[in-house]
């Protein structure tokens, strides 16, 4: 897939996908169009897997895919891309509706680290899941109802020099005047088609509605939400898609949860990888010691954004490193294991993206700024297979709109296919 064709294909999965739920969702409609299998993970999967086969497992806002080579057996090794679903923004509470100053409001929580001031003056939407009665899940997305209005200059004269929103009291967003007719539970549960009366329990979260587009003199910039870390899964899931795994079995795990610590049992930090490929190495006939055999020889390529060097404050960034967008993906390294890329994961990398024909660009952090993580550093540890982290360069990271260039996404899709059909060494 060209750069332009990858980035139209991107804005589409982006507007598919305004919340976890529906980005694991996107990535099970896509990867089953394409021939992927739905495991079950109640069933036996005993005898149930062949070489050659293609199979996913949905759990929540996560996804794990494989695709499995025609020799594959017991002790084939693991590429694994991995990723994350989830993005910041604010999360519905309980009794959601709010009274105050003559206008209808939602109590929200901070979900995650966004940058507060870009979610103001937007029109926002709620999306995420419902669950029924029966413990039904079923997904929803109300379309613009919301909005975090800014204090109008003339009653803040400071705002410019000085504005730092208080999470509770200025993040609460506007939907209506009070005394209106205000019905949320049901705006929420009419566009799954249900009643207000069939919804006990609601995890939603605030999305902007502006949709992606291409911008810039040549229209080689691309402006969105979510690219921290959707244009990652995205990659993740043409890679697969277009991959020809030999000799390794490929894998895409789209985690939730990773903007809050990615503690939960769809969150890197949970058991489900681990789960599901101990379970697929017993459903081609091994035992527990050749699952580990199968990990000694197995890779993960940690896919998450990066920094690109900013234009106004470019001493925020390391004085030598300086990654620009349109320049490749990043190859992110942090001595203090923040990103878990070694000499020896460097080697694979340049490799991969020599076969790939994708330019590449390394990342390293100012030590005088801290350093974010991944789920690199979290999957070594919980598996203890050799993993390397890498992203797209972006501007604007965490905000309610991030920025990239356009040819980066499909250039980590490139490199990512290589990686997961077993292109470089893994000694």
């Amino acid at each position: 897939m060209d750069a332009s064709s990858h980035i139209d294909d991107l804005a589409a999965f982006v507007t598919a996908s305004p919340s976890s739920f529906h980005a694991a969702a996107e990535v099970a409609r896509r990867l089953t169009e394409a021939g992927s299998r739905t495991l079950d993970e109640r069933d036996d999967w005993t005898g149930t897997l062949t070489g050659g086969e293609r199979v996913l497992v949905v759990r929540d806002g996560a996804v794990i895919a494989l695709a499995l080579p025609a020799d594959a057996s017991a002790v084939t090794p693991f590429r694994i891309l991995g990723a994350h679903t989830d993005s910041p923004g604010f999360v519905l509470k309980p009794e959601p509706l709010l009274s105050g100053g003559a206008w209808q409001q939602l109590g929200v929580e901070v979900y995650g680290g966004p940058i507060l001031a870009s979610w103001f003056d937007r029109e926002l939407e709620l999306a995420g899941r419902v669950v029924d009665a029966e413990g039904r899940s079923h997904l929803v997305r109300t379309g613009p109802i919301a909005r975090i209005p800014h204090l109008a200059i003339h009653l803040d004269r400071d705002t410019n020099t000085g504005f730092a929103p208080d999470r509770q009291r200025d993040t609460m967003p506007v939907v209506g005047v009070d005394g209106d007719p205000a019905d949320l539970i049901g705006a929420l549960a009419a566009s799954a088609g249900l009643s207000a009366a069939d919804v006990v329990g609601i995890d939603a979260i605030t999305v902007d509605t502006q949709p992606p587009r291409r911008f810039g003199l040549d229209g080689t910039l691309f402006a969105s939400g979510r690219l921290d870390n959707l244009s990652s899964t995205h990659a993740g899931v043409v890679a697969l898609g277009a991959a020809q795994p030999e000799g390794v079995i490929a894998v895409l795990a789209t985690f939730d949860h990773e903007e809050v610590g990615s503690e939960s049992r769809s969150g890197a930090a949970g058991p489900l990888l681990a789960d599901v490929l101990e379970r697929v190495s017993a459903a081609l006939g091994g035992d527990r010691s050749a699952f580990h055999r199968a990990l000694a020889g197995s890779w993960c390529l940690s896919a998450d954004a990066g920094h690109a060097v900013h234009p106004n404050r470019g001493d925020r960034h390391d004085p030598t490193v300086r990654p620009v967008a349109g320049g490749g993906p990043l190859l992110k390294i942090n001595a203090n294991q923040r990103y878990t890329t070694d000499a020896a994961g460097t080697a694979l990398w340049t490799g991969i993206c020599a076969a790939a024909d994708v330019p590449w660009q390394p990342f390293v952090s100012n030590n005088a700024v801290p350093c974010g993580s991944t789920i690199g550093p979290i999957t070594a540890t919980r598996l203890g297979i050799r993993t390397l982290d890498v992203g797209t360069p972006l501007l604007s990271m965490h905000s309610a709109r991030e920025l990239c260039h356009v040819d980066d996404p499909a250039r980590l899709a490139a490199a990512a296919q290589a990686f997961l059909s077993g292109v470089g060494s893994d000694r």
